[in-house]
C-alpha cells in the first residue's frame, strides 16, 4: 500500500484522494472489517498537537469481544471510516461513538451501527475523534474541532460518494451524544482555522440523533466520568453550565431524535428529558423514546429488548424529515 499524499487534501477535488488505501500512517491494532475504508480528517497533524505526547492505542472493548469490537484511546490521528451501501438512497449518516471522553468505542457504536444503516441505503461515516485530556492546545474543544471538520468533509464528499450534502444525518452515542449535540444544537462557532476547500462547507446536518446522551455537566444527573475528562476535576459553575447542552439550544437546530433506557445506570435518563425540554422550548421537531430497559450503551445488541426497534424508529423519523 502507498502512503497517503497529505497535500492531496488541500483542494476540494483532492479530498477524495483521502479514500485511497492507507499505509503506515494509520497503523492499527486490528484490521478494518471488510468493506470499510479509513482516512484521516486533517491534512498533516491535528491542530494544537505541539505538546501532545500520548500514543494512540486500540484494544478490545471487553475481554470476550471479537476483533470488530475495538476501542481507541489517546487518539492522535482523527479519522473517518467509510462504509458504502449496496443500494444507495442518496443520503449519508455520520456516527459518533461514545466512551466517556476517555476512549472511543468504534466497533460497538461505529461498525455495527454503520452496517445497519448501510443496509437501509445510507453512506455511513464513523468518526474517531481526539480526547480532551490528552494535551491538545484546544483542550475541551479538541473533539468539537474534529466533529466540525468531519461533518464538513462528509458534505464535501457528497459528489464523489453520490449522496446529497443536504441529506446528512448525525448520530451520537453517550459521550458521543454530547459531541453530536454540541455539533448540531448550538449556533456553529468556528473552532479551528480553515485548512482547505472542504472548510468552505457549512457546519450543518439535516437531522440528528442523541442516543443515551451525556447532556448535562451540572446538577445531580451528571455522568461524572465524562465531565472530568472534558473539564477536569473541579470545573467552575460557569464552565459546567457552558458545556451543558440543554443550555443555549439554537433555533436552527435540525430535527432531533432522542432515545434512552429508563434503567440506564451510567447516564441518567434525565439527560434526555432535559434536552427534550430545551428542544421543545425552541420548537425544534423532536421525537423522544424512553425505553423500559436496555441499560447504558445498548447500541443494537440483544440486551436492549425494549430498545431494540430504535433503528427502525430513527429511520422513519429521518425519512419524514427528508433524510
Amino acid at each position: 500500500m502507498t502512503m497517503l499524499d497529505r497535500r492531496g487534501l488541500l483542494t476540494g477535488a483532492a479530498v477524495a484522494a483521502a479514500l485511497a488505501p492507507m499505509g503506515e500512517a494509520l497503523a492499527q491494532s486490528f484490521p478494518l472489517p471488510q468493506g470499510f475504508v479509513r482516512f484521516p480528517i486533517w491534512p498533516g497533524k491535528a491542530p494544537g498537537s505541539e505538546h501532545v505526547t500520548v500514543k494512540e492505542v486500540e484494544t478490545l472493548r471487553r475481554p470476550d469481544s471479537g476483533p470488530d469490537d475495538g476501542v481507541f484511546a489517546h487518539i492522535v490521528t482523527p479519522t473517518l471510516t467509510l462504509l458504502r451501501p449496496a443500494k444507495p438512497n442518496g443520503a449519508a449518516i455520520m456516527l459518533i461513538p461514545g466512551g466517556g471522553y476517555s476512549r472511543v468505542a468504534i466497533g460497538h457504536e461505529g461498525y455495527s451501527i454503520a452496517r445497519r444503516f448501510a443496509e437501509a441505503g445510507y453512506v455511513c461515516f464513523v468518526l474517531l475523534y481526539r480526547l480532551p485530556a490528552d494535551g491538545w492546545a484546544a483542550g475541551a474543544e479538541a473533539p468539537l474541532q474534529d466533529a466540525q471538520r468531519a461533518l464538513r468533509l462528509v458534505r464535501s464528499l457528497a459528489g464523489k460518494e453520490k449522496f446529497d450534502a443536504n441529506r446528512v444525518g448525525v448520530i451520537g452515542f453517550s459521550a458521543g451524544g454530547h459531541l453530536a449535540a454540541w455539533l448540531t444544537s448550538r449556533t456553529p462557532v468556528e473552532s479551528y482555522k480553515p485548512v482547505d476547500a472542504a472548510d468552505r462547507e457549512p457546519i450543518k446536518a439535516a437531522v440528528a440523533a442523541y442516543m443515551y446522551p451525556v447532556i448535562q455537566m451540572e446538577g445531580p444527573f451528571v455522568h461524572k466520568g465524562s465531565r472530568t475528562q472534558l473539564l477536569g476535576e473541579n470545573p467552575s459553575p460557569e464552565r459546567m453550565r457552558a458545556y451543558s447542552l440543554d443550555q443555549d439550544v439554537s433555533a436552527q437546530t435540525p430535527p432531533v431524535f432522542l432515545a434512552h433506557a429508563i434503567d440506564d445506570p451510567a447516564v441518567p435518563v434525565d439527560n434526555s428529558i432535559a434536552m427534550l425540554a430545551a428542544l421543545r422550548a425552541q420548537k425544534i421537531p423532536t421525537e423522544c423514546h424512553l425505553f423500559e430497559n436496555g441499560g447504558h450503551g445498548f447500541g443494537i445488541t440483544a440486551q436492549a429488548q425494549s430498545a431494540a426497534p430504535w433503528p427502525d424508529l430513527f429511520l422513519a423519523f429521518a425519512k419524514r424529515h427528508g433524510v
